[in-house]
């Protein structure tokens, strides 16, 4: 047998590799390439197993890498990646690498390792990811007609790991044909200036690209606002504010505020005003009629009113020009052409030391450099003489009082004439002016405002004459004169042919009134000058501490002043309008702020536009005034002649309806055969009147044996007097419909001598504000009752008033030509129905032979109770109990039934007809 030898190999010596490698390797491959490459070597070579290379090892933290042997021989290998390499997770890698020989033999026994080099391997970028915005849309602002270098910067990023796939190289706007541009930055700037009355802002698209021309996925929006160029003034209010009547105050300014453009301010101070001028007589007020606001202001009676509505008793201002258009407000215009003498027996005879003449007055300046005297109110000399007894006349834009006095009452050097010089008297504005004598004192009122005059002349007393004097009104009655005596304040010629007006007045006046004995109160002139409409401020106490604050006394200026501009901004959301009228004056109201700004250490540093706004009142309800109750009353002349004689109105009502919404207004509802149109429904309200007229229809009262009258006592606690003439009765003040009903149902009309009179008719209206809303006319006709003409008297009380709906009773139809024959019971029905009808007139004719028997026993107990009800209608009977049908030919005859009025029995039967 023979054996084989055995060869053992000896590894001296371990591989050997290079010291560091760099590599490089693109991410998502697999190949890296090494640089230098990859190759170990061993001096057992050429000898089997101890001079080959069988393996690299790589030591490294979870490096993606591994290491393969192409060429055991040569030592070659190759580096690869032995998972997914992303540049954006990690960008290098560092390892460690060693090559292995195979050791002695082909066990592998006694294997050497090469020393340990350092890999180092970095991973190349692939342009992967598209760039994305940071924002998802950029906004920005810019100030009209500034160019700027920058208005906004947009920024994108990428997610790619180099700088030349990661890094944005461009910004682009895609938005064609806008006023911008961009940079590489992404900064926006504008091209042009921009117009905020052009364009208030703007949209544009923008993208990016990346260093590898890689555009945005998205493009992203940019919005610009173009804003006004920054002008301190008030911002957020509105030009008009419309006000509803009866909704108490509001606010003007509810969302306005104060730009200052950021200015340091050291005080704000802004004053609000109403202008009202064109409104009445200089803002909204009362427009009852000037006896009715004497007597709802307290003022004493016995004031006599100069300038009255025209009617048959008051024709004196006929032929006055009236000033229309002013919402019932009566005023007269005088154009220096128009004056008008106040009749005798209207004059107050004796004015005495103490008395008020007032009025309402507007006037400009006179023109011409020396101005004539314009006479308001003038009591002169009817004939003969010239004499100036009182006047109050403006000259040269002063008011000017004369009172002389006769000798009879003083005989010394006294006052005689009273100079006032006052803005207001030239202003063309409406004023209220109240002078009160208290003689030698005279005290001026404008507006409620005490003036004293800033001169006062002195004149002897007028020597005691028997000429009668004549007051007039809007000029100066001259009388005829015989000498060439001198007269007191008179620039006319001393010789006149015929007596004539003189020193016309120029202006417009309103309610001029004297009252003699008495001067009014402050109070009472507060009263009548008030306005009803005017600036207010809401929750005072949720105003700054620094707020400070003041009204005029007619509330149309409102001056605030603070030292914080929020403070202010509180301030003005808080001033409101308010008008307490019931029934304001329709219209525009315009709206004044004026605004100054105070800066520190300077006056003013601000300028601050004015603002102009409008607040539009809307127009009210208007109310409808009715008067209903019974239009005839039929009364015995035993009771015309009567002491209290009869109360005509006795059964009188005064209502007041409105237009209540119009949400149903014209709608028609249609269920089954029935058409239902649904009117707009009616509410009633309550307000004041101001008076009720009773005129005379036909020939006017003769005293001597008739008249119309109302007792004193009837007008107790209420804010009522009245006036009668033969023409009627006036009941006047501001008053409930309550109180008028009160007093109109005791008015007495009394005629001691009826024998010839058959009737009188008599007509009654009502108003409200002096006529501005007027009642129906209601005809009342008062019928006297002789012995022998018995009259119907219609039953008022079962008559339906306006406004109620009448109830209609369900009817049995009967056919006019009935052939069904009636059965036996029908006819004992009749019979029995006759029976009883007659038993009815019998007893109908006993209960007015009775009646007619108490009418002496009721004129007394109508002396003793005025209020009881003097209407005692006769007895109305009406019989009905069942269908009475008496067959007569083809005609069927039905019994209405019997009525007795007044001693008259009248019987009723009609063809066809059921009652």
């Amino acid at each position: 047998m023979a054996f084989l030898p055995c060869v053992f190999t000896v590894n001296k010596h371990k591989p050997w590799i290079e010291t560091s490698y760099h590599g490089v390797i693109t991410e998502n491959m697999d190949t890296v390439l090494l640089d230098p490459p990859l190759v170990a070597l061993d001096k057992d070579a050429p000898v089997p197993y101890a001079g080959e290379i069988c393996a690299f090892k790589i030591y490294g933290q979870d490096a993606p890498f591994e290491a393969v042997v192409l060429n055991r021989t040569s030592g070659e290998g190759v580096l690869r990646a032995s998972s997914p390499v992303d540049c954006e997770s990690q960008k290098e890698y560092t390892f460690i690498i060693q090559a292995y020989d195979c050791g002695a033999g082909p066990s592998g026994a006694d294997w050497k390792k090469s020393h340990k080099a350092v890999v180092h391997i970095q991973v190349d970028d692939v342009n992967e990811f598209s760039p994305v915005f940071r924002e998802s849309l950029y906004k920005a602002s810019v100030t009209e007609g500034k160019i700027y270098d920058s208005i906004l910067q947009v920024e994108a990023w990428d997610q790619d790991c180099s700088p030349q796939y990661s890094q944005i190289c461009n910004y682009e706007i895609v938005t064609s044909g806008t006023p911008f541009a961009i940079d590489r930055n992404g900064n926006i700037r504008n091209t042009e200036r921009l117009s905020y009355d052009k364009q208030q802002s703007y949209k544009i698209m923008v993208t990016a690209f990346d260093c590898g021309q890689k555009r945005a996925k998205e493009d992203v929006a940019v919005h610009i606002e173009v804003k006004p160029v920054c002008k301190p003034g008030w911002q957020g209010w509105n030009k008009r504010v419309d006000y509803e009547p009866g909704t108490g105050s509001k606010q003007l300014f509810p969302k306005m505020h104060l730009e200052t453009c950021d200015g340091p301010l050291s005080g704000v101070k802004v004053m609000v005003e109403l202008q009202t001028n064109h409104i009445g007589k200089g803002c909204d007020r009362e427009t009852y009629s000037e006896k009715s606001l004497q007597k709802l202001c307290g003022a004493a009676s016995g004031s006599t009113d100069l300038l009255p509505a025209p009617s048959p008793s008051t024709n004196w201002t006929a032929s006055l020009l009236t000033d229309s258009g002013r919402d019932s407000d009566l005023i007269y215009r005088f154009d220096g052409r128009q004056a008008a003498n106040v009749p005798d027996h209207v004059v107050p005879q004796n004015l005495t030391d103490q008395f008020t003449v007032a009025t309402w007055m507007k006037h400009g300046p006179s023109p011409g450099l020396r101005a004539e005297k314009e006479t308001l109110l003038c009591n002169s000399d009817k004939t003969e003489m010239n004499r100036h007894h009182y006047s109050l006349y403006v000259h040269n834009c002063r008011l000017v009082f004369l009172l002389r006095r006769d000798f009879t009452q003083v005989d010394t050097f006294r006052p005689a004439e009273f100079h006032w010089k006052l803005e207001q008297i030239c202003d063309k504005e409406w004023h209220y002016y109240v002078i009160n004598v208290e003689f030698p004192a005279v005290t001026l009122f404008v507006d409620g405002v005490t003036y004293e005059p800033y001169l006062v002349t002195d004149d002897w007393p007028i020597h005691a004459s028997k000429i009668d004097t004549q007051l007039t009104v809007g000029a100066c009655w001259q009388g005829q004169i015989t000498s060439a005596l001198s007269v007191y304040n008179s620039p006319e010629p001393l010789c006149v042919a015929t007596p004539r007006f003189t020193q016309y007045f120029h202006g417009s006046l309103s309610g001029l009134t004297i009252r003699p004995g008495r001067i009014e109160t402050q109070k009472v002139i507060s009263c009548l000058q008030a306005c009803k409409e005017g600036l207010d401020i809401n929750s005072l106490e949720s105003l700054a501490k620094d707020i400070k604050f003041h009204f005029n006394p007619a509330q149309s200026v409102l001056v605030v002043e603070g030292e914080d501009v929020d403070s202010i901004n509180t301030a003005m959301t808080k001033v409101s309008y308010i008008n307490s009228r019931q029934f304001p004056t329709a219209g525009l109201r315009r709206l004044h702020i004026t605004t100054t700004v105070q800066c520190f250490g300077e006056d003013t540093c601000l300028s601050i536009p004015d603002i102009k706004a409008v607040v539009m009142v809307l127009p009210p309800s208007e109310p409808r005034i009715t008067i209903i109750g019974s239009n005839r009353l039929v009364r015995p002349a035993s009771d015309l002649r009567g002491p209290l004689g009869v109360a005509p109105f006795k059964e009188l009502h005064i209502t007041s309806t409105v237009m209540k919404g119009d949400s149903f207004g014209g709608c028609e509802c249609r269920d089954m055969f029935f058409l239902t149109t649904v009117q707009p429904g009616v509410m009633e309200v309550m307000h004041n009147l101001d008076y009720c007229d009773v005129l005379v229809i036909g020939e006017e009262l003769n005293p001597d044996r008739e008249s119309l009258e109302i007792h004193h006592s009837a007008l107790l606690g209420k804010h009522l007097d009245a006036t009668n003439s033969t023409s009627g009765i006036s009941i006047y003040g501001v008053d409930s419909m309550a109180h008028y009903e009160q007093a109109l149902r005791q008015v007495r009309y009394r005629n001691w001598r009826p024998a010839t009179l058959s009737e009188r008719r008599f007509r009654l209206t009502c108003s409200e504000l002096n006529g501005r809303y007027t009642s129906n006319e209601f005809n009342l006709e008062v019928s006297v009752l002789h012995h022998s003409a018995p009259v119907e008297h219609v039953n008022h009380m079962a008559a339906q008033p306006q406004y109620m709906r009448p109830v209609h009773h369900p009817l049995m139809i009967h056919s006019l030509n009935s052939h069904i024959p009636a059965p036996p019971a029908a006819t004992v029905v009749i019979v029995v129905c006759i029976a009883a009808l007659v038993v009815i007139v019998v007893i109908g004719v006993y209960r007015i032979h009775a009646t007619h028997q108490e009418g002496s026993r009721d004129e007394e107990e109508e002396v003793k109770d005025p209020e009881v009800d003097w209407n005692n209608s006769a007895l109305t009977i009406t019989v009905n109990p069942m269908e009475v049908t008496l067959n007569v030919g083809a005609k069927s005859v039905i019994f209405i039934g019997l009525k007795s009025r007044n001693n008259q029995t009248q019987w009723d039967a009609k063809p066809g007809l059921r009652c």
